[in-house]
């Protein structure tokens, strides 16, 4: 029986669970595997494209998806994959929107990028407006402290920030190399901006810039001026943009001592997304990629709890049985949006491409993709 459309291939993607409309089950488990139907599907559909499609996988994407993924990835490998492999025509991105329109900013025209799922967002990237980051940029000339000011947008924001980054002469990081953006910024400034997540801001700033609490502070789009005095903003060396990432900021210390008392030995690893108190109580802290090297590279029989998005978590346990590996939290924390890709979504975007039918497409505008470009390729020049 064939399936024509999205809605089709959503149904016969569920289960019998009365939890699977959701994705996940109440105890936080995923549901069975895809139909064999589908599986099978999704293996002809791929067949089908041959070397004119590149699957790019997420870290934090379900299992389902990863099967079917030819590079593996953080959204900044991701995309520089998909640059470094022009013959490939087409890219899905099996992802969020800010990291398939990265991976349209650094591919030749000639290559098309397609998000499954026009749905997956990005929740930290969304709490950054264009609007909202020039308005408080405007202030800034205000009060003359613009000039000083260098930019730096955090790779998980949208083409609209990354543009104005290199536009106002700053660039992008990442979290792994979120200190060599921050003191290249402070060598060519007196101030750093920083968008959009204030945990990796601060936590960056704290633990590897030398810098105090104090130094940093918080500008809160929804006040008067950030929330913040003319004082405030001329004696801070870092302004932290208020966003978060829902997933990592969820952690808290409680999650860490609790942790502690029922798992002797255990070494908590957690990314700097986190909250500072989180960060500052953790025994490892680091990017995703990270992460997997720290946990594959330990010895047998260590112990790991680990504060991040909870399908590398349970990836990392399955592919480390030789070690224990827990999830920071109790409590189930997929990434909602990252969770939209699915096995339907991959096989309905794979099968109308066969057919010749090109979706969910992303293009990010000429103007904003130069500037864009601009501040990634002042990231890739760091020393």
């Amino acid at each position: 029986m064939a399936f024509g459309t999205l809605a089709d291939l959503l149904i016969l993607g569920r289960n019998s669970d009365p939890t699977s409309e959701r994705g996940v089950s109440c105890e936080g488990e995923l549901p069975a595997v895809s139909e064999p139907d589908l599986v099978d599907r999704a293996h002809k559909a791929r067949a089908a494209l041959g070397g004119s499609a590149m699957i790019l996988g997420h870290h934090y994407q379900r299992d389902e998806v990863i099967d079917f993924a030819d590079i593996t990835g953080d959204s900044f490998k991701l995309a520089q994959s998909a640059a470094s492999n022009p013959e490939a025509e087409f890219i899905i991105f099996c992802g969020v929107h800010f990291m398939a329109e990265s991976a349209d900013i650094l591919t030749s025209p000639l290559q098309k990028v397609i998000l499954p799922d026009l749905a997956a967002g990005c929740s930290m990237a969304d709490m950054a407006g264009a609007e909202q980051v020039e308005a408080a940029w405007a202030h800034f000339q205000k009060l003359g402290i613009a000039t000083r000011t260098i930019p730096i947008t955090y790779m998980n924001s949208t083409a609209a920030i990354k543009s104005f980054t290199g536009a106002h002469g700053g660039a992008v990081c990442t979290s792994s190399n979120a200190q060599r953006a921050m003191n290249w910024a402070l060598e060519r400034g007196e101030k750093i901006f920083f968008l959009p997540d204030q945990h990796l801001g601060r936590n960056t700033a704290i633990l590897h810039l030398g810098l105090q609490a104090e130094d940093c502070v918080i500008w809160n789009p929804w006040k008067a001026q950030g929330g913040l005095s003319d004082q405030q903003l001329f004696d801070a060396k870092v302004i932290l943009w208020r966003g978060h990432c829902s997933v990592h900021g969820r952690f808290t210390r409680q999650n860490i001592d609790d942790v502690r008392s029922r798992l002797p030995g255990v070494q908590v690893l957690v990314h700097p997304e986190c909250q500072n108190d989180v960060v500052m109580a953790a025994d490892v802290v680091g990017s995703t990629e990270m992460i997997i090297k720290t946990v594959t590279s330990s010895p047998r029989g260590s112990k790991w709890a680990i504060g991040t998005e909870l399908n590398l978590v349970q990836r990392l346990a399955r592919t480390n049985p030789d070690k224990e590996v827990v999830f920071l939290d109790k409590t189930v924390c997929y990434c909602s949006t990252m969770n939209r890709i699915d096995l339907p979504h991959l096989v309905w975007a794979m099968e109308n491409l066969a057919a010749g039918r090109l979706l969910n497409q992303i293009v990010v505008e000429e103007k904003t993709a130069h500037f864009a470009r601009v501040a990634l390729e002042r990231m890739l020049a760091l020393p």
